[in-house]
């Protein structure tokens, strides 16, 4: 679909004599900077028939430069709150039924120890950093997980 779409774009800003095949093109900028004015783009067809390169020169007042990043969005704590819950309901031994934000691990939900440490584990494996035993012993409730991991992201709202 987004190769479709840079298909056209692409099409609208070249020149007519380039020619795309409709497989997979993709579009790179030279790797040099280069004047605004001269940027030069690569347009690559994929077509199993061709196999061929075009250089086509689009002009800079046309080529809107801006920088992509491979991260995930910021947290927010709706977010956190949405994909604890999410690991929660996927643990076999919570009822989803009986979760709430407010439940209590052993007291509502009838863990054990080696339940909670199994939980605290999926956290960490969801959120990509380790929590120390000490911390992880105090985490009883959803409500305390997600405010764990907000103060540890830097996630204030």
């Amino acid at each position: 679909m987004a190769s479709r779409v840079l298909v056209r774009c692409v099409r609208s800003l070249a020149r007519p004599s380039a020619r795309l095949c409709a497989g997979n093109v993709t579009l790179r900028a030279a790797a040099a900077p280069l004047p605004l004015t001269q940027r030069s783009f690569s347009l690559l067809s994929c077509n199993q028939r061709t196999r061929q390169t075009e250089q086509t020169r689009v002009p800079g007042s046309l080529v809107q430069v801006c920088r992509q990043y491979g991260d995930l969005p910021p947290l927010t704590l709706e977010m956190i709150q949405d994909r604890v819950m999410y690991v929660l309901k996927l643990y076999d031994k919570i009822n989803p039924e009986k979760l709430q934000v407010a439940s209590h691990f052993m007291k509502d939900l009838g863990l054990d120890s080696l339940d909670q440490v199994e939980i605290i584990m999926a956290m960490e494996d969801e959120f990509g950093f380790e929590i120390p035993d000490a911390e992880a012993e105090k985490l009883m409730t959803p409500e305390e997980i997600v405010q764990y991991i907000a103060d540890k992201k830097d996630v204030y709202e």
